[in-house]
């Protein structure tokens, strides 16, 4: 069943997992952009947040600002979105490097771009208005966008919950290490945990990995197989100097 975001002129379907990110151009903190094609060759997260000079965002800014290094290793780059006005943005932008301190951060600089999006445009262009969370924001939309422009993985939180920093990472490089590997990541996986092989018929007969092929494949039963992947590899292979 198909789902919209409604606008005035239009029913808009909601992007989803394996869709091109829908394009557009904008005003933001650091100046226009075009995307997704000014960060093509690139992972993006692109995430909405409610409101500028709210206590959750601030919190969710400060720390996404602090990680902002962690990700770019990861070859991944950080882009916000409210439908607050640019001055507003950079206003309070202003106020937390200069007067916000939360945990172990203070003078904390946002230096990825925040959308202006007064309109609403993008933000129902990317189902982030949900009118049964709120009609006049956005709720805490999260999306994953790889290096070709699509949509790999969408998480949206209600406006009264701040997101999870470490799943969002770990979400990234699990994601990575599925392209690069061509493996599956089971639950709670983390770099350096084994990880699951492809079906049988992609990676030799069922037989072949019940009993493992070079001690590599261990096989509890014909559809659930995994492998080790070391830590250093995995590393080694997503993330940048």
């Amino acid at each position: 069943m198909e789902t919209f975001t409604e606008t005035k002129e239009q029913l808009i379907p909601m992007p989803r997992i394996g869709d091109k990110a829908p394009d557009f151009r904008a005003v933001t903190t650091q100046g226009n952009i075009n995307f997704p094609e000014d960060y093509k060759g690139s992972w993006v997260i692109l995430f909405s947040h409610p409101a500028d000079f709210t206590p959750v965002c601030t919190s969710e800014f400060m720390t996404f600002a602090k990680l902002e290094g962690k990700f770019g290793k990861a070859n991944c780059k950080l882009v916000g979105l409210s439908i607050d006005g640019l001055y507003s943005h950079i206003a309070w932008l202003r106020t937390i490097k200069e007067k916000i301190e939360f945990r172990d951060m203070k003078n904390i600089e946002v230096k990825f771009p925040l959308i202006e999006d007064i309109t609403m445009d993008i933000a129902k262009k990317y189902g982030m208005i949900q009118p049964g969370e709120s009609k006049t924001q956005a709720v805490r939309a999260v999306f994953f966008i790889d290096p070709d422009g699509f949509i790999r993985a969408i998480i949206y939180y209600p406006l009264s919950l701040g997101r999870n920093f470490d799943e969002i990472y770990r979400a990234l490089i699990a994601m990575q290490t599925a392209d690069e590997f061509s493996v599956a990541t089971p639950a709670d996986w983390q770099p350096g945990d084994d990880v699951i092989v492809p079906p049988a018929g992609s990676c030799g007969t069922a037989e072949e990995r019940m009993q493992g092929q070079n001690g590599e494949v261990s096989c509890t039963d014909w559809f659930f197989c995994t492998q080790k992947l070391e830590k250093d590899k995995v590393l080694e292979t997503v993330l940048k100097d």
